[in-house]
């Protein structure tokens, strides 16, 4: 599926991607906020890809790979909703990590709401999650800004302090 926003263009991500994903998740920059640290390597890009393109394959959506309308070749950021196991509860995740070079231009929350309209109009969803570190300010409000609401905490991360959980329903089973 290609989708596309005044802004910004999405389509599966594609085995040629592994390097541009290495350098957005390995760069140090853009995991200020996770636990883990940034990837490691390039076989840990290639695991979080194949990942990707099995979830397309099987489930039809997945987290986009993202890139300006203008520069179509360049992916700046991936992000989306798809299915994370929040400890053992599976749940419909909307997610995002951008290259710091297209930090503080809306993107992620352009991301956001392309990725709820995919996931309520088009899948028939009935509710998605946003997992995110509890210091993460930034993604807080983005989470605030697309509707979503505080839904609880998830102690995911061992030792540190719990994750906020945020939940938007789909529109029409919302509770008025």
């Amino acid at each position: 599926m290609h989708g596309a926003t005044s802004r910004l263009i999405y389509r599966q991500p594609e085995p040629g991607d592994v390097h541009r994903l290495f350098a957005i998740f390995g760069d140090p920059q853009t995991n200020l906020f996770n636990p883990g640290g940034p990837m490691a390597g390039l076989a840990d890009a290639q695991r979080l890809l194949d990942r990707w393109l099995e979830q397309w394959a099987s489930q039809g959506y997945g987290w986009w790979a993202i890139a300006l309308r203008a520069r179509p070749e360049h992916i700046i950021g991936f992000g989306g909703v798809a299915p994370l196991n929040y400890l053992t509860e599976r749940r419909i995740n909307l997610g995002y990590r951008f290259a710091v070079e297209a930090w503080g231009q809306g993107y992620a929350t352009e991301v956001g709401r392309d990725a709820l309209v995919l996931a309520f109009e088009t899948l028939g969803l009935p509710e998605v999650f946003g997992l995110v570190r509890p210091d993460h300010a930034a993604s807080i409000r983005v989470l605030e800004k697309l509707g979503m609401q505080r839904f609880g905490e998830l102690d995911d991360v061992p030792g540190k302090p719990l994750s906020l959980v945020f939940r938007i329903c789909h529109p029409t089973t919302a509770i008025s």
